[in-house]
Order: C-alpha cells, then sequence, then structure tokens
C-alpha cells in the first residue's frame, strides 16, 4: 500500500468536507471534555476522601440544660460525669483505637461558635451554655468509629456521639452522583460524535463514488479503499480528542490551581501532575471510538 496516495487521498476527503469536519472536531472536543472533567471529578474526590478521611473526628457531645433524653435529664453535664468520658477514653480498652483526644467546654465551643457565624444574627441569641461541651477524638483508623459510639450510647450526661464520617460520606455521594451524571451525558454526546463521523465518512465515499468505482475496476482491494476514510474520521476525532485533553489540564490549572486552591484553601485539590493523565486517555477514547465508527460506516457504503 503506498502511503503517498492514501495520505494524499486523506487530504482531498478532509478539504472536500472541510465543514462537517470541523463539526465532527468540535462535538468530539465537547463531548470528551465533559468525559475529562468527569474523570477529574473522579481524582478530585478521591484526593478529598483521603485529606478529610484521614482528619474525621468523632464527637461526644455532653447534655447541657436544654436537652431530655434518656441519658439527659435537663441539668449540664456535670464534674463527675465529665470525668467518667475522660477516664473511658484513657483506658487500656480505648487508647489502642485513639491517636488523640482534647475537651471543648461552653465558653470555647462559644468562641468558636462566634468566629464561624461572625456577622449572622444567630449569634446574638446564643449563649455559651447552650453549646455542648465536647470531647472530639481522632482515631488510628477512622473506619472504627463505631467502637466509639457502641462505649458512650446509653451513658448518663452523654447527649449523643456524631462520627464526621457520616456527613463526609453524604458530600462525596452527592459529588459522585454529580461525576457519574457528567459521564452519563458524555455518553450521549459521544454516541452523537459516533454518528456524526459515520456521517461524514458516508459523504466523502459519495462525493468520490467515481475514484472509488475505478479502483475497484483495477483491482484495488476493499482495505486500501477503506484506509484514506478510516484515517479521516480518527484525524478528526483526534483533533477534538487533543483540544479537550488541553482543556482538562486547563481547568485544574487556571480554575483549581489559581482559583481554588488561592480562595477555598479549606481542602486537598489534584495537582496538574495529577491531571496529565487525563489526556492520553481521552485520545485513545476517541482514536477507538472514531476508528469503530469509520470503519462501519465505510463498510457499510461499500457494501451497498
Amino acid at each position: 500500500m503506498r502511503v503517498g496516495l492514501v495520505l494524499g487521498e486523506v487530504w482531498n476527503g478532509l478539504r472536500r468536507n472541510m465543514s462537517v469536519v470541523i463539526s465532527v472536531i468540535l462535538v468530539t472536543f465537547v463531548s470528551l471534555t465533559f468525559v475529562g472533567a468527569a474523570i477529574l471529578m473522579q481524582l478530585q474526590i478521591q484526593q478529598m476522601k483521603t485529606f478529610w478521611y484521614d482528619r474525621a473526628q468523632v464527637a461526644v457531645y455532653l447534655c447541657t440544660d436544654y436537652d431530655q433524653s434518656a441519658t439527659c435529664s435537663g441539668e449540664d453535664a456535670n464534674e463527675e460525669q465529665i470525668a467518667a468520658v475522660q477516664s473511658a477514653l484513657e483506658s487500656d480498652t480505648l487508647r489502642p483505637y485513639i491517636d488523640d483526644f482534647f475537651f471543648v467546654d461552653h465558653d470555647q465551643a462559644y468562641e468558636e461558635f462566634v468566629k464561624q457565624f461572625e456577622g449572622n444574627p444567630i449569634v446574638d441569641i446564643t449563649r455559651p451554655e447552650q453549646l455542648n461541651q465536647t470531647f472530639w477524638i481522632k482515631l488510628e483508623d477512622p473506619s472504627r468509629s463505631a467502637i466509639i459510639q457502641e462505649t458512650f450510647a446509653g451513658i448518663p450526661g452523654v447527649q449523643s456521639v456524631s462520627d464526621q464520617r457520616s456527613l463526609l460520606d453524604r458530600i462525596f455521594l452527592f459529588l459522585g452522583v454529580a461525576s457519574y451524571s457528567a459521564i452519563a451525558i458524555a455518553g450521549l454526546m459521544l454516541v452523537a460524535a459516533m454518528l456524526l463521523i459515520s456521517t461524514t465518512i458516508r459523504l466523502s465515499a459519495f462525493s468520490r463514488r467515481r475514484e472509488i468505482g475505478i479502483m475497484r475496476l483495477v483491482g484495488a482491494s476493499n482495505r486500501f479503499i477503506q484506509t484514506p476514510f478510516i484515517l479521516e474520521g480518527i484525524i478528526a476525532a483526534l483533533i477534538g480528542a487533543v483540544l479537550a485533553g488541553a482543556a482538562s489540564v486547563a481547568i485544574v490549572k487556571f480554575f483549581v490551581q489559581d482559583f481554588l486552591v488561592r480562595n477555598v484553601p479549606f481542602t486537598s485539590y489534584i495537582t496538574v501532575e495529577q491531571s496529565l493523565v487525563v489526556p492520553p486517555v481521552l485520545v485513545l477514547v476517541g482514536v477507538v471510538l472514531s476508528a469503530i465508527a469509520a470503519k462501519i460506516a465505510i463498510t457499510r457504503y461499500l457494501r451497498v
């Protein structure tokens, strides 16, 4: 197979259907950008899970004067009850599971509350004694929080035991649904891109039907006839995939690193180096899908 002749046919096909080729490039670019965004979201979710789960704490909230329950009788947790909780945390039973813990009294809780809700009218109607005294516990293994919950469930003076991991799980579930939604949208757009590639190949083949007929008469193989058309689809999709890969890296560079890291520095974000795994994936997906779509389209056309 003469490479120069094949490349010449590819160029002629791209030139004759330039407007449709540009449409293929744009549709591929947009659809693969969604795929890239979904991959980036998954990477970011994993990054945040590692960051926050390692820092997740268990809170043992003590009773206040306003709590009425089986363990709270409408009175603030007294010194004996506080000492009992601390003694349990320092015991040989729980010590292997606890990395560190600290106690926050009413005044300290109120100071943190004022900082968190500064400027909010709720600060003016909240008093220190309304806020729970709390033991904050960092575990050696955050997944073993059930041990703390079982230990202090039903203990006098303890209002409740809260695991921050449960709150984080809800947040990550929402982010996961968002990323899967992006994947679903990207999938639909990839189907549209494949259909557009198929249409482009058939239009290109139709515009060169005389050349195809002549090649058949002189004994050209189907492989020789099909190759230029398949390469046309691959080249158009490859350009779109490269643009989508560049857009994915640009999102991380300019939006994540230059904006979020500086303005919302409360968590860990993916880096540009981590995002470099996305472009090769997009190029591979774009090339494979375009090759399949072009192959099917030209094979069906030549059978007509």
